[in-house]
């Protein structure tokens, strides 16, 4: 490495000449023209007129130092002094004029050195060029768009009622440390709902409540309420239930002191140790007849429910994983808007390695092709998602599609559940009163207190919480085929109507006859036109069978008469709708409420599909399954004419589903208008394959439906929905409406299985078709409401990405100044990075993330046989489940103007910081100033009075030991992010000094040091947001009181280098020029740095702080160099730390220079 050495101070005055500009060496670089912005510093030296063949006055570089050519005249008394480097030039920093250099000899030779002394005039670092401006700007408005759009446009109604409830806990005292090592931090507690059940003993099933990132184990209370209230009310006095071995819930909750889970793996992995304890100790309470309140004759429970919030779902799923989980201990696992696909940051390696072996494991596990090798078979996971509203965890993460075969789980949002039919934010899933009456009943649906494990086996309990959870149209299998016939239906003829074949069955009222009638609608034979299915709706709930409603829809077949009175014992209900003649048909009927699928209500009144009001019934049927029945009756069992109506009817598929092929261009372009003809079905379905995006919003309407003289039975109802994550959305007295959905989404791991490769987003519409009129839906996308979506999507992007430009912009002033000395301004390499190496970048990566996206959209390889179809075996992966965390993500190559997109916006972000860091220096810069009556540099006869400079390097032994302890303290008990927050501090208050001593001498070595050290604080400052994180936690942990050393971030080679590059910034000393090939490591690893921040800044940003690290250790490798190029040694570390040696320009000292004085008089 050749660095320019250090020359005495004394003799070096006379003979060194100024350089040639930055600016003159960054345009050469950047190859701008002459109209191009000029340098920030004047310089002359190796500047030699040449003649002759080169032509007169023509101005060239030498980068070796000449002799000045003219002596500077000496200056006035009320003059300024002349420059340290010996030119006659005003130097100066901000906006103060630079003084002319005497003119050389020639005309023609004086206007090229005028010209060129223009050029490198210093600009002020406030100082911004009108590209630069006109960046900031544009960039600045689209993110207020982003961010208006994101609170303001296609948000979903909040549709939760408030819950209530008395609770109590109970801390289980007796769990210590002689249970586990972790009893001094977190605790278990017993709930217990007031007046209800207040004695602590057990005697239900065991339920164990985990709260999230900071969240309190007081958050079970709704829940925990309802199922008290419920089982208190209902269900024990249910005997068919209690027989069925339902039993109440007995509710425990862990208080984790509000832990920070989400930033830390280690907390994560420790909560999982701990709650693995937890459940030991809790199922050996079910064995002390002391603490428990049980039926002897039922089995003890060996496992435990748990339901998890946020991170709590994830600590859930990790118990499993763990060396101390009990097998079989656990069973059923319901989560709420927790994080399963991707660790919500990744500022943390632990969380990011933890994530990875977690999803592994289970990815393995259901791997197997064996059900004894599986040690997950017998495991459910349920994950409920709360939508666009929650605004802390984005909803996609939510989706175990990548992780959890069909047979043992699925991913559904609150918006699908029957009967809530609203999103819900990050902490309402846990109070809404209509979603946690769901969860409830769900779980007493699973209980069986008769096996050992307390619930059904996986297949009913799948079947169970797909009930309770979906919708009942994602699937085609029905109860009705496997059900026995169980009414026996009596007609009169005369006294029932049946209708014709083909045609529509409506009814308007309710006992118009005042007597019970039923209405048969013929099933058509297999391969009638028109008959391929089945579907009803009513705004009347349907009756089971027993029940005194008004509404009951049965399949019949043919009875035989001659079967006498002892067949008709068969049936557990006889329904004889006679009358006082003889009936001449009897059907055997399967009553249709097991399939009765709950729609909200919509009517002219209607606005929300969460409103209190009765919901539409609707039953579909394939005709498949149907086909065995002769008829369909509808009884309508009133016998006072009361208000309701019913539609019956059967149709063909291809009239009831259309599918669009209208791309995403033509849907930003012209959109897309459907006209849906008169004599349409009851129900359509618009499957459009190109909806299939979460990063766009779209604008939906419906034209007016026109009726005729009689009013619509009801208004039209639309449901948005996605099959995979199961996610559906309505729309009641439908007009128009936001469509938003969370289909693919950025950073997203693949499927097990892959998806149909068109399948989209599906709109199922259900319009009155007695209005005999047709209707009209367009469809758009809302570009202004898709801006919004960007936010949850891309807010880590938003912190990684500006690496880019800041490490660019590095890269460009350690270039120019290895070429020419000068260390222009961050604001002016900003300008230059702007002209091509920005532009440059983005282009490249937007041909990236071309090619990233279309390999992404190939299908895997299957080599098949696996259990599912997605893996051969356990050791041989079919699906890469990291193909889509490069980058941005992204999955659809239409998305890659989002790397330009997310490039201008970095570019106004590290603009911005860089004015807010300058705007900070300034201030502390007047605080120091009026805090300080000496000047930050000093006069020869103040160094002759001892008086102390700005950068007066404190006793070496002081330093050494200051940093010695406090990397002692990294190694033992704080993490390396304390060190790295006072490295930042310390920094600020260099960069401060460092301003405050080139505002007084206005000489080039100080703007020099000035300038690099504001740069160094910059780049610290955007890899301060991947540290504090793990900083919160450990502050946090102290706060609790939990004095156990940090179990993780204590390597000390991990801030080492930082801390010795900021120590060495503190003494004043300029980094050294490096003029040999080793000059390309800089940039090498600034190029790297850049590189890495944006194609895995997203998925890795804990790795950002480590690059940044390396290049601090390589920086003060170059500082080391400057005082022996032969070797690096102690005693030059001591000499950087007590900030002596180096050259000026070529790595003096500010400190030296402001000892020295550079023959400048004090102004």
């Amino acid at each position: 490495m050749r660095i320019s050495p250090a020359r005495a101070p004394a003799d070096d005055a006379q003979r060194r000449a100024p350089v040639a500009g930055a600016r003159a060496g960054a345009r050469a670089e950047e190859g701008a023209g002459p109209g191009a912005s000029e340098g920030a510093f004047p310089v002359e030296r190796g500047r030699r007129w040449e003649e002759g063949a080169k032509g007169p006055g023509r101005v060239t570089l030498d980068t070796q130092t000449k002799p000045s050519t003219s002596t500077p005249p000496p200056a006035d008394a009320g003059e300024e002094p002349a420059a340290p480097n010996g030119s006659s030039e005003k130097l100066s920093l901000g906006l103060i004029p630079i003084s002319p250099s005497p003119a050389p000899p020639s005309d023609t030779a004086s206007m090229a050195e005028s010209r060129n002394r223009r050029r490198a005039r210093p600009r002020s670092p406030w100082a911004c060029s009108p590209a630069t401006l006109l960046t900031t700007g544009m960039a600045s408005l689209l993110m207020c768009l982003i961010v208006h759009s994101f609170a303001t446009r296609q948000i979903d109604e909040k549709g939760c009622n408030m819950s209530y409830m008395r609770p109590s806990f109970a801390k289980l005292e007796d769990f210590d440390t002689e249970h586990t090592r972790f009893a001094t931090k977190y605790s278990i507690y017993l709930y217990r709902e007031g007046v209800i059940d207040e004695d602590t003993e057990v005697k239900g099933v065991p339920v164990l409540f985990i709260p999230g990132n900071a969240g309190s184990y007081k958050q079970v209370r709704p829940i925990a309420a309802e199922a008290a209230q419920h089982y208190h009310d209902i269900v024990q006095h249910d005997a068919a239930a209690i027989k069925a071995g339902t039993r109440s819930l007995d509710f425990f909750t862990v208080d984790f002191n509000e832990d920070i889970t989400a930033f830390h793996g280690q907390t994560l992995l420790d909560q999982a140790e701990y709650l693995n304890e937890a459940v030991a100790y809790i199922l050996s309470l079910y064995h002390d007849p002391h603490r428990a309140s049980r039926n002897p004759d039922l089995p003890d429970p060996s496992s435990v429910i748990l339901l998890g919030h946020s991170m709590g779902g994830i600590v859930a799923r990790t118990m499993l994983t763990m060396a101390n989980y009990q097998s079989n201990s656990i069973n059923t696992i319901i989560t709420m808007s927790a994080p399963h696909a991707r660790p919500p940051v990744s500022v943390d390696a632990d969380i990011v390695r933890a994530y990875k072996q977690i999803n592994d494991y289970w990815r393995a596990a259901y791997a197997e092709r064996w059900a004894n090798n599986n040690p997950l078979w017998h495991v459910t996971l349920i994950s409920i998602a709360g939508g666009g509203l929650d605004t802390v965890v984005p909803s996609d993460y939510a989706s175990i599609s990548s992780l959890v075969p069909d047979t043992n789980g699925f991913t559904v949002f609150t918006s699908s559940v029957p009967n809530v039919w609203t999103g819900m934010d990050h902490q309402s899933i846990l109070w809404c009163d209509q979603f946690r009456k769901v969860i409830v009943r769900s779980l007493l649906d699973v209980v069986d207190v008769h096996r050992p494990g307390q619930t059904k086996p996986r297949a009913d309990r799948m079947r169970a919480f797909k009930r309770w959870y979906l919708t009942g149209m994602e699937s085609s299998e029905k109860a009705l085929p496997q059900r026995e016939p169980s009414t026996l239906l009596t007609l009169e003829d005369n006294a029932n109507s049946i209708i014709s074949q083909g045609r529509r069955f409506t009814l308007r009222s309710f006992g118009r006859s005042k007597r019970p009638q039923a209405h048969l609608l013929p099933v058509p034979p297999r391969g009638t036109p028109g008959g391929e299915r089945f579907t009803l709706l009513s705004d009347q709930r349907l009756d089971l069978p027993g029940e005194g409603g008004k509404l009951e829809v049965l399949f019949c077949s043919v009875f035989p008469l001659q079967g006498g009175p002892q067949s008709a014992a068969l049936f557990s209900l006889s329904m004889d709708l006679s009358g006082d003649g003889s009936g001449s048909t009897r059907l055997a009927c399967k009553n249709a409420a097991v399939d009765v699928v709950q729609l909200p209500a919509s009517t002219r009144l209607s606005k929300q599909p969460f409103e209190a009001h009765r919901p539409f019934s609707y039953l579909q049927y394939d005709l498949r399954d149907v086909a065995e029945h002769q008829f369909v009756a509808i009884v309508d069992k009133a016998v006072d004419p009361t208000p309701g109506w019913v539609l019956a009817e059967f149709s063909d598929n291809a009239d009831a589903a259309l599918e669009s092929r209208a791309g995403l261009g033509r849907l930003l372009t012209t959109g897309l208008r459907l006209r849906l003809p008169a004599s349409r079905p009851m129900v359509t379905e618009v499957r459009v394959p190109a909806l299939h995006s979460s990063l766009l919003a779209y604008r939906l309407r419906l034209s007016s439906q026109a009726c005729g003289d009689e009013d619509a039975l009801f208004a039209p109802l639309l449901r948005q929905y996605l099959t995979d994550p199961h996610e559906s959305k309505y729309f009641v007295n439908l007009r128009q409406a936001n469509v938003n959905l969370h289909g693919l989404a950025p950073f997203m791991p693949p499927p097990l299985r892959e998806r149909a490769a068109a399948e989209g987003v599906a709109l199922q519409l259900w319009s009155d078709p007695t209005c005999d009129s047709s209707v009209e839906l367009s469809l758009r996308v809302d570009l202004p409401g898709s801006l919004g979506k960007l936010v949850m999507r891309y807010r880590t992007v938003f912190a990684a990405f500006p690496l880019l430009v800041v490490a660019l912009v590095l890269r460009k002033q350690f270039r120019v100044y290895d070429e020419t000395g000068i260390f222009m301004s961050f604001a002016e390499s900003m300008d230059l990075c702007l002209r091509q190496s920005v532009p440059l970048a983005l282009l490249a990566l937007s041909f990236f993330a071309l090619s990233l996206a279309r390999s992404s959209s190939d299908p895997s390889e299957s080599s098949g046989g696996g259990l599912f179809g997605w893996r051969g075996n356990a050791t041989e992966s079919v699906v890469d489940y990291t193909k889509n965390d490069l980058l941005l993500g992204s999955q659809d190559a239409f998305f890659w103007f989002l790397v330009p997109l997310m490039g201008v916006i970095s570019v106004a972000a590290c603009v911005l910081v860089n004015y807010a860091a300058l705007a900070l220096t300034h201030v502390l810069c007047l605080l120091y100033a009026l805090l300080s009556a000496r000047p930050g540099w000093l006069r020869n006869d103040d160094r002759r009075r001892g008086l102390p400079p700005a950068f007066a390097a404190s006793s070496p032994r002081r330093r050494v030991l200051t940093t010695g302890i406090l990397l002692f303290l990294v190694s033992t008990f704080i993490p390396y992010q304390f060190a790295y927050l006072v490295a930042c501090l310390v920094q600020m208050a260099t960069s401060t000094r460092a301003l405050r001593i080139a505002r007084e001498t206005r000489s080039s070595p100080h703007i020099n040091f000035y300038n690099y050290a504001h740069s160094i604080l910059i780049l610290m400052l955007w890899v301060l947001p991947v540290n504090l994180p793990v900083l919160v936690v450990w502050v946090h942990n102290l706060a609790v009181h939990w004095l156990t050393p940090f179990s993780s971030h204590h390597n000390v080679l991990s801030i080492m280098p930082l801390i010795l590059l900021v120590e060495t910034l503190t003494g004043g000393k300029m980094i050294p020029r490096v003029t040999t090939r080793t000059r390309f490591i800089t940039n090498t690893l600034l190029f790297l740095l850049a590189t890495y921040a944006a194609v895995y800044g997203a998925t890795y940003a804990y790795l950002l702080h480590h690059l940044v690290n390396a290049i601090a250790a390589w920086l003060v490798a170059v500082h080391l160099s400057a005082t022996s190029s032969s070797k690096l040694s102690l005693a030059n570390l001591n000499q950087i730390l007590e900030g002596s040696g180096g050259a000026d320009d070529d790595g003096a000292s500010a400190a030296d220079h402001a000892r020295r004085g550079d023959g400048k008089k004090r102004p």
